[in-house]
């Protein structure tokens, strides 16, 4: 008993010391928000405020000073975000989490970015702002690196922290690049339809994309198979970094609100993550005052205002990518058919390093017109060559000037200039200022086909009829400048055209676009708090609509009397997600049964392709209102089915599915049991106890798919909707308040599990709640935390 004694106490101090070390440890990897450090390469003191949410307040004497600062402080706080996001383009994924990335890997640095990367590097102009500023905002980065705290994740995975350099900026522009495109997500489906099934089949399904159509003003029977498509979101589901999706915004004119100064509001809509996709920062200077929202490793914020300005972005959606069937020469394989003969293909050796595997290389095949896609994604089974052109890796980029531009702009015309510089990703860029300007641009390199080409079909790439004829010029695009309606916005629906054509995109459905002008429109006498309000909408005009087209084809005298009271329900809905609602859970499984018996007969395994995209979406808006339609019938059975059998089938399947999942009483079927979001951390998609640690939530919440408050979630079997997208923070720039705009993350403003700020606004954010973006330098001044920055002599 003595001995027992004896080895109980030395297991418990064994215990309470190695607690006390992990303590003491963890204390070492805590942001320093206070007290004072140095830094090399500024000139004189930077002063740095936090905020209550962690917002550092930057002031300085010159830009340089202010932009090392930033760089020091945006890596404490988010150091591990900086690393993941630079390793996609770079293809370096399975360096840190093995095999399970090699693919995706694989295919991200066949791309081409980093070679577009190399060659814009080399053309740059070394004497400007924006690069010295750059490198400024790097320096600052890889300081901390040397002398800060490493990030518990590194030590987690066994990762050696390396030094940043210009090119991971651009690896970082062109993930987000193509993370905007969706070609690569449609036109392998269309193709395989109108291929496979006949030009009915593929017209009713293209045709989709011209109806039901809200447009931004501008003023001024074979088993398809789809493969290709599979395998690009197989490989970007894996992504540790979200991708990004949609967006809301909307600048008000003097004339709509009650101040009559300009109020500006702006939502992207991107994957949730933790951390959340946007660092907040504020730099001051005797020149210079910005409020910007950065993404990892960017010195200049994409979403910004001070006193003067506010800009923002929504996605465009535009068109920037095509594919193209090359035409190999039958007696030599590295070479390609173009109209004036063979050309051989440009070879690019590639190495990929993988944790605890061997090193993998393998060599990506480029034509004129880009990377062929069969050598980087294993599971393409059609023989043909399929090259993929995108605007990004084709035409300069100057990304770099544009966001320094706009973010340094001193009237409307300098900002439209930055704007027009932009050659992808396409966006819709949002104005508005306190001299009573709003306007819309929406950038991105426009250009043209034949008239009679289809660029929703993978195109022929040997024939040279199917070659851009004609790159547009920026006064060409879609765009707004004060018109007379008083506001513009953006919901990334189809654009009008000033020039009379429609431009070519994958553009989303007309829901929220049509919600944000129903709203809009009547009222004249906006205030900060009406927007904050609508900002948080969660109400769709569209989906009463797709109920009362359904609804006239349900067979009722076939219902049970539990049927019977969820089509009540159903019919009655006002298109309202609230958590306690339950005709949502009706109608998100009344379209999934609806999508499934229309189209999966038909489409196969190309099905999961096809359900979950805007053309999905588009195509159930338009398929509803049909009374005969090829797809209708069911080619799995010998009977010709009609629209009221489907539709009756659909309803019926998706009471007993409920009834099943959620019980019998229909009264109970409420939206928040089937719905919830999560933030994850890449370390915490683990699970158990590293889920709990890193990752943020669950929670309940409010909205639905396509409203305003948009929360994105994949509608499949299971019945259960977790969402994995949607506003990644709300923004509100009132002119007649400036100073006392605000904004919310999803989560917090660090990146570091150890801070206060790691999650501190989850709670207001799901509530619709708002912090304030501070620029009243003598409420900054009060804040409790100050670090200094002095100069290292």
């Amino acid at each position: 008993m003595k001995l027992f004694k004896k080895l109980f106490k030395i297991i418990l101090i064994l215990l309470i010391l190695v607690v006390a070390a992990v303590w003491l440890f963890s204390k070492t990897l805590h942001p320093t928000y206070s007290g004072e450090l140095e830094l090399s390469a500024i000139s004189d003191k930077v002063t740095v405020h936090y905020d209550e949410v962690g917002v550092p307040h930057i002031e300085a004497k010159n830009q340089q000073d202010a932009y090392t600062a930033l760089g020091y402080v945006h890596a404490q706080d988010r150091l591990w975000q900086m690393e993941l996001i630079r390793r996609i383009a770079a293809g370096r994924l399975a360096e840190v989490f093995g095999k399970e990335l090699l693919k995706t890997d694989t295919f991200f640095s066949g791309l081409g970015i980093e070679e577009a990367a190399n060659k814009t590097i080399h053309n740059l102009d070394r004497n400007s702002e924006a690069y010295k500023l750059t490198e400024a905002y790097l320096n600052g980065i890889n300081q901390f690196i040397e002398e800060g705290a490493t990030p518990l994740e590194f030590y987690l995975v066994g990762l050696e922290k390396e030094k940043y350099t210009i090119k991971d900026v651009y690896n970082v522009f062109g993930y987000m690049a193509f993370s905007f495109a969706v070609a690569h997500k449609t036109d392998p489906l269309l193709t395989e339809v109108k291929e496979k099934l006949g030009d009915a089949y593929f017209k009713e399904l293209n045709g989709a994309n011209y109806e039901n159509l809200t447009f931004i003003k501008s003023e001024k029977k074979p088993e398809l198979n789809a493969s290709f498509a599979q395998a690009m979101n197989t490989l970007l589901d894996k992504l540790p970094i979200s991708p990004f999706i949609g967006s809301n915004s909307w600048v008000l004119g003097p004339e709509k609100t009650k101040s009559g100064k300009v109020i500006f509001a702006n939502d992207p809509h991107i994957g949730f993550s933790q951390p959340s996709v946007w660092y907040q920062s504020h730099i001051k200077t005797p020149d210079y005052e910005i409020y910007g929202f950065n993404l990892a490793l960017t010195p200049f914020p994409l979403l910004g205002h001070n006193r003067d300005y506010a800009y923002g972005l929504t996605m465009f959606e535009n068109d920037d990518v095509d594919f193209y069937y090359e035409e190999n020469n039958p007696n030599n394989p590295m070479e390609y058919k173009t109209p004036f003969g063979y050309e051989k293909y440009k070879l690019i050796d590639k190495k990929i390093k993988v944790k605890g595997d061997a090193d993998t290389t393998f060599q990506v095949k480029v034509s004129k017109h880009g990377p062929v896609m069969n050598g980087l994604i294993d599971f393409i089974d059609d023989e043909r060559p399929i090259a993929m052109q995108w605007i990004y890796t084709k035409l300069n980029n100057q990304l770099l000037s544009v966001s320094y531009e706009m973010s340094h702009a001193k009237s409307l015309q300098e900002f439209k200039n930055g704007a027009s510089k932009l050659h992808a990703p396409g966006l819709n860029i949002m104005y508005g200022d306190a001299k009573d300007n709003i306007a819309w641009f929406a950038s991105g390199k426009l250009y043209k086909y034949r008239d009679s080409l289809n660029t929703k079909l993978i195109l022929n790439g040997a024939s040279g009829k199917d070659e851009i004829k004609e790159w547009l010029d920026f006064k060409e695009n879609p765009q707004a400048i004060n018109p007379s309606l008083n506001y513009v916005y953006s919901a990334n629906n189809q654009p009008d055209s000033i020039v009379g054509m429609l431009y070519p995109g994958y553009y989303l459905s007309e829901d929220r676009a049509r919600r944000i002008v129903d709203l809009l429109a009547p009222k004249n006498d906006w205030t900060k708090e009406d927007v904050g309000e609508m900002i948080y909408d969660v109400t769709s005009p569209v989906v009463p609509e797709i109920i009362m087209y359904l609804s006239r084809s349900v067979n009722r005298s076939q219902l049970t009397p539990s049927e019977k009271k969820a089509f009540h329900i159903l019919k009655n809905w006002k298109g309202y997600y609230g958590k306690e609602e339950i005709a949502p859970v009706i109608y998100t499984r009344l379209w999934y049964e609806f999508v499934k018996n229309t189209y999966k007969d038909e489409m196969g395994a190309a099905f999961k392709q096809f359900a979950n995209t805007p053309l999905e979406e588009k195509a159930v808006a338009s398929q509803v209102k049909k009374e005969q339609s090829v797809w209708w019938d069911d080619i799995t059975t010998k009977k010709i089915e009609d629209k009221e059998a489907i539709v009756t089938k659909s309803f019926q399947n998706t009471v007993a599915f409920l009834q099943k999942q959620l019980g019998e009483n229909v009264e109970g079927w409420h939206w928040k049991r089937v719905t919830s979001v999560e933030y994850e951390h890449p370390i915490g998609k683990a699970g158990g106890l590293l889920r709990r640690f890193f990752n943020v939530g669950p929670f309940e919440t409010n909205g639905g798919d396509q409203v305003i408050n948009n929360q994105i979630y994949t509608i499949d079997s299971t019945g259960v909707y977790n969402i994995k997208a949607g506003p990644s923070t709300r923004r509100i720039v009132d002119f007649s308040d400036v100073e006392n705009s605000i904004a919310i993350l999803p989560t917090g403003q660090s990146g570091n599990v150890f801070s206060t700020h790691y999650k501190d606004q989850a709670k207001k954010y799901l509530n619709g709640e708002f912090v304030k973006m501070k620029l009243n330098q003598s409420s900054i001044k009060e804040s409790e935390n100050k670090l200094i920055f002095s100069p290292k002599d």
